[in-house]
């Protein structure tokens, strides 16, 4: 037997059993308050000249926090009571933490109100905001909204805690009822759910302990959850179909479960090793969002894997009696006359499976991204309903965001005045707003178009590149957006060459084979064009966006191609190694290519189907989050799993495996001693 743990495992499967509930039971108790250390800030790079003077404005001019509230007059209930929003705004003036109060002010049609409470920053502020949201709500004559600051990065948190739960309550039953379709039995149907629970439970502990040194997007919690369970349900399907052939070869489940750890324990462990490495091709991105998704990722990856091949052969050990032997394999099914009709014209099947992949993928070429937005949150949301409101009743202040200049000098400087006269002058900007604190001076530039549009791109890159002494140093959202393209764009091939190295060497490695990794790769990469298309199909462009509770956002958060991509890639590498393992059982068994392929699809096949139906079922769960972001890698994800296990490894992996034949295999007699 090829890995002790999994040794181990079977020899004292009720200590392992116990072992895993100890670390489970102890990494939700102390996980679950990760969710009160989530961050927000996605997109921002350090070093970056947005960040340089983000971090100046904050050392030399500190600005106040500003929260807006809302007021509408309820339905059918009269006016709002002046009266009682001057007695609220009045206590809002002394309460501790507050600089100063701007309205109320009336909005068209005279139902609304719109105050802004500015709040001193410090270690009270996220306690001043609350104290201030209370008082507000506290008005009985309107319906009021706060937003703003500390309260808005609240409901981001809030709203990932009640995503992630909804999607569980709703996904679990689901994928319970197909494993009992698959399986016909509960005991073999709810081992990959125990894994998977093992797997969640794992996964914030992980991620809560990693939130104390370092910080923890408000996306991991959702990114992580879809990919352990879905990572869990893969490897515990894997696990039992292969224990259920075992058992009808030989019925002790002593030695089929010590056969099924020394073979799907195998794919398991390269799969995992190989996503994990996937994953680990964030970290070279200097974004601390990306970083810490890449670290967290690996560490569920790992926790998943080991779960799979040292819980589930103790439950198999204790449990696999009541699991039935599988039927014979069927070597003549649906798979295989799939295969046997590909092989009969493989050229054909392969351009038309790659057209088609390319024909999704073509939307990508108008990827735009974009900051947070409260359009990102759902309808009733305070952060939303406040922004509807000024969109509605207060149009003037509905303007895109600011570009933002800092330099150090007075604002009375003979240089600055020109600064100021030539960005006056620049197409889009519509007004320039002059700030001086000291010998700090910020200039603030509105503009006619969106931050995310290439025009405003274009206001930032002229600014920089103005002459101007003293120096001149752009940020606000518009300019964080450059920066942040501009670092991912430079860092995207080191992230690429890991992980194709890392890829290509642990494929290597399970196939001994030299142009298997290869063809990996390119096909993958064709499954992470045709997911982020339809990504910015629908919610950037805005086709059917609608079945998804939004609407066309002309842009996709920052945050979704960069996950999108690793984690597609890393499941479509998954279903490789599914698939490889099997084919390459048979090719060493008969040397004849053709069949082994033809095999291979037959025997894997109906597990790569069931996995990729579950796991869609796990990302389709979360098209029902609040949070755009996380509709948008769900749907991603949801693409790249069903492409991936119909268009590529039925059509697409056996054409070309027939159109190479005997060299896919081949590898040159150095490299194949190798171990």
């Amino acid at each position: 037997m090829r890995f002790s743990a999994g040794r181990l495992s079977i020899r004292h499967p009720v200590a392992t059993i116990l072992v895993w509930l100890v670390v489970v039971i102890a990494s939700l108790a102390g996980g679950i308050g990760v969710f009160g250390r989530l961050d927000v800030s996605v997109g921002r790079v350090p070093g970056s000249e947005s960040d340089r003077a983000d971090e100046l404005i904050t050392r030399m001019a500190p600005k106040p926090v500003t929260l807006t509230a809302v007021l509408s007059a309820r339905p059918a209930a009269g006016p709002i009571d002046r009266e009682e929003v001057g007695a609220t705004v009045t206590d809002l003036r002394v309460t501790p933490g507050v600089t100063g109060v701007t309205g109320p002010r009336p909005g068209l049609g005279g139902e609304t109100l719109l105050i802004l409470i500015h709040l001193e920053p410090g270690d009270e502020m996220r306690r001043t905001a609350d104290a201030v949201a209370g008082r507000m709500h506290g008005v009985r004559s309107a319906t009021v909204a706060v937003a703003g600051g500390p309260l808005t990065n609240h409901e981001f948190s809030v709203q990932a805690q009640s995503d992630t739960q909804r999607a569980e309550m709703l996904t679990t039953p689901v994928v319970l009822l197909f494993l009992l379709l698959i399986f016909g039995g509960l005991i073999a149907a709810g081992l990959p759910l125990i894994v998977a629970f093992a797997g969640v439970g794992g996964t914030f502990g992980l991620l809560s302990a990693y939130s104390l040194v370092g910080g923890v997007s408000v996306y991991a919690i959702q990114v992580a959850t879809m990919l352990s369970v879905g990572l869990a349900i893969d490897y515990g399907l894997l696990t039992v179909t292969r224990f259920r052939e075992e058992r009808a070869i030989d019925p002790e489940v002593p030695a089929a479960v010590a056969r099924t750890v020394a073979t799907a324990g195998r794919t398991v462990i390269f799969s995992g090793l190989t996503v994990a490495a996937v994953l680990a091709g964030l970290t070279v991105f200097p974004d601390p969002f990306l970083r810490s998704m890449g670290l967290a990722g690996v560490g569920v990856v790992l926790v998943v894997a080991s779960a799979a091949t040292t819980l589930l052969p103790a439950l198999l050990t204790l449990f696999g009696h009541r699991i039935g032997p599988a039927r014979p394999p069927a070597r003549r099914g649906i798979f295989a006359r799939i295969a046997r009709a590909v092989q009969r014209r493989p050229v054909p099947t392969a351009l038309v499976a790659a057209l088609v992949m390319a024909v999704i993928a073509l939307p990508v070429f108008g990827l735009r991204l974009a900051q947070l937005d409260p359009r990102l949150l759902p309808e009733g949301s305070q952060s939303r309903e406040v922004h509807d409101v000024i969109v509605r009743d207060f149009p003037d202040l509905n303007r895109p965001a600011p570009v933002v200049v800092a330099a150090v000098a007075p604002t009375d400087s003979p240089e600055l005045a020109g600064v100021r006269r030539r960005m006056a002058a620049l197409p889009h900007v519509t007004d320039v707003q002059t700030v001086g604190s000291g010998a700090l001076t910020v200039f603030s530039a509105d503009l006619d178009v969106p931050a995310s549009s290439e025009a405003a791109r274009g206001v930032v890159k002229a600014i920089r590149a103005m002459p101007a002494s003293p120096r001149l140093l752009v940020t606000g959202d518009t300019a964080q957006l450059v920066d942040y393209q501009a670092a991912i764009i430079s860092r995207l091939p080191w992230a690429v060459g890991v992980i194709a190295l890392a890829t290509l060497v642990l494929l290597f490695m399970f196939t001994r084979s030299v142009l298997l990794p290869v063809k990996a790769v390119a096909t993958n990469l064709l499954s992470i064009g045709a997911a982020l298309g339809g990504v910015v199909w629908v919610f950037q462009q805005g086709h059917l966006a609608g079945w998804f509770g939004t609407s066309g956002l002309g842009a996709v958060h920052l945050s979704v191609p960069v996950l999108v991509g690793a984690t597609a890639f890393g499941l479509s590498v998954d279903y490789e190694v599914f698939l490889l393992s099997r084919i390459r059982e048979h090719w060493l068994t008969t040397g004849d290519n053709e069949r082994a392929v033809a095999i291979g699809l037959q025997t894997t096949g109906r597990v790569i189907t069931s996995a990729a139906l579950l796991m869609g079922v796990v990302f389709a769960g979360f098209l029902t989050a609040g949070f755009v972001p996380v509709k948008a890698i769900g749907l991603g994800l949801l693409l790249a799993v069903v492409l991936d296990a119909t268009v590529v490894r039925l059509f697409l992996v056996p054409a070309t495996m027939t159109l190479v034949g005997r060299y896919n295999w081949w590898a040159p007699p150095a490299a194949r001693r190798l171990r």
